[in-house]
């Protein structure tokens, strides 16, 4: 037979009849505990445990082919990464063999480090104990049920051979790293050790195999054709070219959105509900492609990505987008949760929304850049330039970044700047003047409120320094107080402005409603408060 036409795995004629592939032809000494695929697995592991594990959020398994491999990596990932978190199980009887005592010494050591790690007494006859406890460590269970917040309690990595491959199920393990061949009977099971999804950090569990690569892929196949009877079965997510397309593909449908919508780099949300809404299931589509991506080895420093394919070619994809204009759409998304022109309005959004998208943190958008604009918008100011047009144009492009509040006092700002009643201090930038001109809108606010109600100023400015909520609004009987202080003739004379006819009954009912609200939601302008009040009305 032509070497050159010999698979790397095995294959089977269709008379069922099985054919040695390349890798059946390598030597055991190929995964040998000191040949240098050991070396390349733990690097692999240390590598992508970071990205696989979102910052240690979740744990991993690393399965191998027998004990004494297993002890090897423990102590070579021990000594490659003192910081990571790591354990082995495995079958804890010593027999008289050649290999007891390096077993009995190897049990002992991962005991003891176990032991010093997490305040523990195990010992080998309480092996099963110590098991217990890991397992209860891994699936988040009594006593550790919040230690996802106690770094120092959690584990990063078990190390196993057949042990917890079966039978053992939780959430929080995301990561199943093979340098075993396993076969049919045990791929599915295995492979649910990492099945349980959790939110859109864990979008899917993760299989990583080692050993015999082409191998296993073929006794993958066949366990997917074996378990599903073979019927198309959804158990494999897309790959990283097929999200990579998914982005740009929904990036190309949002940019029409926006488009159509007249809007220029992603400004501002567009004035349709209908268009709103087509945006806001366009980015929860391009996000869940993302998040798998990143899983995959995305990130938004690689602008390029070649990617090897199953059957030996290679691909190039580009990035459809920057980290940016990520964050300016993410921006947008987030306003979708409230209605313009409504402060302290009860919206329900016409749309369905991902509340744990407003979790993106668009503040960290490079303020450095629009900063950047911003000086050379003043320079060009300054010196009368020809490229003042140009220098605008960019600088309002940087404000895509900002929320439409700040777009508005930057604005405001700018203009101030342009007709000289502000002077541009050295070393304050942009967001600074943003930030002061916000603080000054806010603290106008408050003092309108406090001359038009009579309210009690050091109170109602020290609840306004407080992330106060429904739950803790009155804790210490505080709103009760500030309530208390309300005088109730400035408020009816608030109330009853321009004829407006308002009972007294009624002038007490809405003082409490809009000091309430004006706390909750951190401040509004009390008249158009009480326009929107009266239009509702009528």
């Amino acid at each position: 037979m032509d070497a050159s036409r010999v698979p790397m795995g095995p294959t089977e004629t269709t008379a069922g009849e099985h054919i040695k592939g390349i890798e059946d032809f390598l030597p055991h000494s190929q995964y040998a505990q000191d040949s240098p695929h050991v070396g390349m697995v733990i690097e692999d592991i240390l590598d992508q445990f970071p990205t696989l594990s979102h910052g240690n959020k979740f744990h991993a398994m690393l399965a191998t082919n027998s004990i004494p491999e297993a002890i090897n990596y423990y102590r070579k990932i021990k000594e490659a990464s003192p910081s990571l978190k790591v354990t082995a199980l495995f079958d804890p009887n010593v027999d008289n063999n050649d290999g007891a005592t390096f077993k009995e010494d190897a049990l002992i050591e991962i005991i003891n480090d176990y032991n010093v790690e997490y305040g523990k007494e195990f010992t080998i006859p309480t092996w099963s104990a110590m098991k217990k406890d890991i397992s209860a460590r891994l699936a988040h269970k009594k006593p550790y049920v919040n230690i996802d917040v106690d770094r120092d309690k959690r584990l990063d990595l078990l190390i196993v051979v057949d042990q917890m491959l079966t039978g053992f199920d939780s959430k929080w393990v995301n990561t199943l790293y093979l340098d075993k061949v396993i076969y049919y009977e045990n791929i599915i099971q295995a492979f649910s050790r990492t099945n349980r999804l959790f939110g859109p950090d864990k979008p899917f569990g993760v299989i990583r195999y080692y050993r015999r690569p082409h191998t296993m892929k073929k006794y993958i196949d066949d366990a997917v054709k074996l378990y599903s009877g073979d019927r198309p079965l959804d158990l494999f997510v897309q790959k990283l070219p097929e999200n990579i397309r998914l982005m740009e593909s929904r990036l190309m449908e949002i940019e029409s959105v926006f488009s159509d919508a007249g809007i220029e780099n992603f400004m501002r949300l567009p004035d349709s509900t209908d268009a709103c809404r087509k945006f806001a299931k366009l980015f929860v589509e391009f996000n869940d492609a993302l998040e798998a991506a990143k899983v995959q080895g995305f990130t938004w420093e690689q602008r390029e990505y070649v990617i090897r394919q199953d059957d030996g070619d290679e691909i190039r994809l580009e990035s459809p987008l920057d980290e940016r204009t990520y964050l300016v759409l993410a921006q947008r998304y987030k306003e979708l949760f409230t209605k313009p022109g409504e402060p302290g309005g009860n919206f329900e959004a016409p749309y369905d929304l991902k509340g744990y998208l407003t979790e993106i943190d668009t503040g960290l958008i490079d303020a450095d850049y629009m900063n950047a604009n911003f000086r050379k918008w003043l320079k060009a100011l300054d010196e009368d330039d020809s490229q003042i047009a140009a220098a605008t144009e960019a600088l309002h492009r940087s404000f895509a970044t900002l929320s439409q509040e700040e777009q508005r006092f930057a604005e405001l700002f700018l203009h101030d700047v342009e007709r000289g009643d502000v002077a541009v201090e050295e070393g304050r930038t942009l967001r600074d003047y943003i930030t002061a001109y916000a603080n000054k809108e806010k603290n106008g606010q408050i003092d309108k409120l406090i001359d038009a109600f009579g309210l009690d100023g050091d109170l109602l400015r020290e609840m306004m320094r407080l992330d106060l909520n429904e739950a803790n609004l009155n804790e210490y009987a505080r709103f009760d107080k500030l309530k208390a202080s309300i005088d109730k003739d400035k408020a009816a004379d608030f109330f009853t402005a321009d004829n407006y006819i308002v009972s007294r009954f009624t002038v007490n009912m809405l003082a409490n409603k809009l000091v309430r609200e004006f706390v909750l939601e951190g401040g509004f302008d009390i008249d158009e408060w009480w326009i929107g009040q009266i239009e509702k009305k009528d």
